[in-house]
This record gives structure tokens, C-alpha cells and sequence, in this order.
């Protein structure tokens, strides 16, 4: 009998709002959170627009001081711990520091911090680089900044598998607790990297949307015909995982139970996911066997959906091959749509949203999807451009993320 998982607290900074409520309100709303950066000067980039986390005080969550050794990411994983440890009830006292781990998936890191630190190299020398560049800059100090702040003295882990980073994540933190190595875990995702060098990059990568500089909320268009390219985002999304009998003797309240994972690589291609779907597809199956589930009772999917011709495409391919006639009876969308893509933080962002969804029984939409791709196989219901009052109860959902690489994770909750 495997030990059983809940969802007893949820924490979230996304570009949509700074709490989980203000963002749940925009998916409710269809509302886009994507607009021209501020967080650096776009006068020479072909790409001038992004999901940017707005209007944070990070004062409200974490001391100041602290705050200021902190790459972005870090402080977003703070900020988004620190509200999920208070919406399930619990504190750095009340918590049993060696019973309780961290996950922390991020795809990249503090790039900020990367960019500063390599100016001052290159323009003054070695002995100007700041000696804090290396610990605000690594991906790991996301997970370390939230053990010290909290107290927290099990494994603190970063996992690391480019836009399926916080899923994955969450699949290792429902393994730790399920094998009795601890009986709690804050797990999830952070990321940061709106910044001159990523935006440049992707860029020249033909991968992000550069059409949309005066129409920002129009740019992410997920499985829509006209897309061109997804949009940057940021922010971080963390959960508390927990043994559900230790939930129950807290008297904790529990969201749903985290029931399934399954995880799987393409080996196909650095950047690009097998059109075939066949990895993805795999992935859906692992999920929904852990799970104990059958595919006929999976009522909404949130799709990796990052607006991208190749991704869109391939992700509906998994879906009709993982769940056959029944992937044209769920509900399907792509909330990046309204956030961007968060890389390593998405998944994360996304499993609260399908959490959110089931508690509420509303199904999330696909905001500008107008003429949907049914040239490359988009024919599937990605609930367009509002979101839907479900005419029951929503008591399965699933996520599903891919990455550079190959690497695809998918997620399964249900309601107790």
C-alpha cells in the first residue's frame, strides 16, 4: 500500500497577481498578465514584451536584509513558501524541521546576477566581480534560501529538466513522502530570468513571439493558428505536500490528493519534442497507472501549451495517443496563455491551477484562441477565450509539462 499524498497548503507570485487568489481570479477572469518589460531596456531587442511579476513587496514576506542576498527566483521561492506554509496552518515552530523536505525545480536561475556580475568582469576585472555572484546565481539557492528562512532540515533539492522542472519536482517530493522519508514536503518551482541575456537568446532561437510588441496580451496564443512563438515568464509556485495521515491528526485542511506521477524522456531531439507524441504519451500512461486511475475518469488536462507550432501539435498527438477517443471528451487548455511561460516554475504554477479549477469546478481557458490549428491536428476542446462553469463536480484533473531535452512529466490530482 503506498502511503497517501495531500495538498494542504498552496503559495504563488505570478504574473498574473501575488497570491494564489489574485491569480486565480485572472485564469477565472481570462485575463492576460503579459505586457512590455520594464525589468530592462528593450530598445535594441527584437522581443520587447514578457510575463513580469509585478508590484511585489517582498517585505511583506521575508525580511528585508535577507531579501537583498537573493537572486529574483529566490526571492519568489520565499515569498511563495512563506504563503504556503500560512495557508496550511503551519510555522517555523510548529513544523518537525527533520521530518520535512524541499523540492525546488527551476530551469535556470538567477541570470540576473549572471548578467551583472559578467559586466563587471569584463569591464573592471576579476577583483570587481561582486563576492556574492556565485551563491545568489546558482540554481540550488532557491531550495537553500527557503530551508534557512523556515528552519527546514530535510533534503532541500533543486531538480533541474528545463520547463518540466517544477513538475518533476513535485513527482520527487510525492516519492520522498510516499517512501517515508519524510512525512511533508514544500515543493514546486521557481524562475527569474526576464532578462536581456535570456529574452536575447530565445530570440535568436526562433522560439519566442516578436510580432506582438504593441498587442502584448494578444502574443501567447496556444494551439491557435496564427501563433508564433511563446512569451517569457516568471514567478514561483510551491505547495505543501503531505502524508495524509499526518494531515488528518493536524487537522489540516486538505485541497485534493496528489495521486499520480509519471515521468519520461523523448530521446529524440536538444530542443524540439517528438511530433510523434510517443514520450509525452508514455508519460500520461506511468501517471495515470500510479495514480490508479483509468484514462475515461481524467475530466481536464492543463497542456504544456506553450504557443509554439511544434509543441501544440505534438502535446494534442500525446494526448490522442495516451487516452484514444477519450482526449475529444475532456476539457484541455493552455494557461500560459494568460501567464507566459514560466520555464522551470510552469509546472508548478500549472498544477495550482488545476487544483484551483477542481476545488471551484471551473475549467480554466485558452485565452486568443480564434482559429484553431486543424491543419497540424489542434481539434481538441482547449476551452477558447473564456473559462467554463463545469456542469458537475471536477474530480480528476491532470498537468503535463515538457522540456528542452526531451523531458516530459505529468501530473495527476483528485479530490478526497
Amino acid at each position: 500500500m503506498k502511503r497517501r499524498v495531500v495538498v494542504t497548503g498552496l503559495g504563488c507570485v505570478s504574473p498574473l497577481g501575488n497570491t494564489v487568489e489574485e491569480t486565480w481570479q485572472g485564469i477565472k477572469d481570462g485575463r492576460s498578465g503579459i505586457d512590455k518589460i520594464t525589468l530592462f531596456d528593450t530598445s535594441d531587442f527584437a522581443v520587447k514584451i514578457a510575463g513580469e511579476v509585478k508590484n511585489l513587496d517582498v517585505s511583506q514576506w521575508i525580511d528585508k536584509k535577507e531579501a537583498r542576498k537573493m537572486a529574483r527566483f529566490c526571492q519568489f521561492a520565499a515569498v511563495a513558501s512563506s504563503q504556503a506554509l500560512q495557508d496550511a496552518g503551519l510555522t517555523k515552530e510548529s513544523l518537525d524541521s527533520k521530518r520535512t523536505s524541499i523540492v525546488i525545480g527551476c530551469g535556470i536561475g538567477g541570470f540576473e546576477i549572471t548578467e551583472a556580475s559578467m559586466k563587471k568582469y569584463f569591464e573592471a576585472g576579476p577583483s570587481r566581480i561582486p563576492p556574492l555572484s556565485i551563491p545568489m546565481l546558482i540554481g540550488n539557492e532557491g531550495a537553500g534560501n527557503v530551508s534557512m528562512l523556515f528552519g527546514i532540515k530535510g533534503p532541500a533539492w533543486t531538480l533541474q529538466t528545463a520547463c518540466a522542472s517544477s513538475t518533476d519536482a513535485l513527482g520527487l517530493a510525492l516519492d520522498q513522502i510516499r517512501s517515508g522519508r519524510v512525512d511533508m514536503c514544500l515543493a514546486g518551482g521557481a524562475e527569474g530570468s526576464i532578462t536581456g541575456f535570456a529574452i536575447g537568446s530565445f530570440s535568436v532561437l526562433k522560439t519566442l513571439a516578436s510580432s506582438y510588441n504593441d498587442n502584448p496580451t494578444a502574443a501567447s496564443r496556444p494551439f491557435d493558428k496564427n501563433r508564433e512563438g511563446f512569451v517569457m515568464g516568471e514567478g514561483s509556485t510551491m505547495l505543501i505536500l503531505e502524508e495524509y495521515e499526518h494531515a488528518k491528526k493536524r487537522g489540516a485542511k486538505i485541497y485534493c490528493e496528489f495521486a499520480g506521477y509519471g515521468g519520461t524522456s523523448d530521446a529524440y531531439h536538444i530542443t524540439s519534442p517528438d511530433p510523434s507524441g510517443e514520450g509525452g504519451a508514455l508519460a500520461v500512461e506511468l501517471a495515470l497507472e500510479d495514480a490508479g486511475i483509468k484514462a475515461e475518469e481524467l475530466q481536464y488536462y492543463n497542456a504544456h501549451g506553450t504557443s509554439t507550432s511544434i509543441n501544440d501539435s505534438s502535446e494534442t498527438a500525446m494526448l490522442k495517443k495516451s487516452l484514444g477517443d477519450h482526449a475529444y471528451k475532456i476539457k484541455v487548455s493552455s494557461t500560459k496563455s494568460m501567464t507566459g511561460h514560466c520555464l522551470g516554475a510552469a509546472g508548478a504554477l500549472e498544477a495550482l491551477i488545476c487544483i484551483k479549477a477542481m476545488q471551484d469546478n471551473i475549467y480554466p481557458p485558452t485565452i486568443n484562441l480564434e482559429n484553431p490549428d486543424l491543419e497540424h491536428g489542434c481539434d481538441l476542446d482547449y476551452v477558447p477565450n473564456k473559462a467554463q462553469k463545469a456542469e458537475g463536480s471536477i474530480n480528476c484533473v491532470a498537468s503535463g509539462s515538457l522540456g528542452f531535452g526531451g523531458h516530459n512529466g505529468v501530473v495527476i490530482f483528485k479530490k478526497i
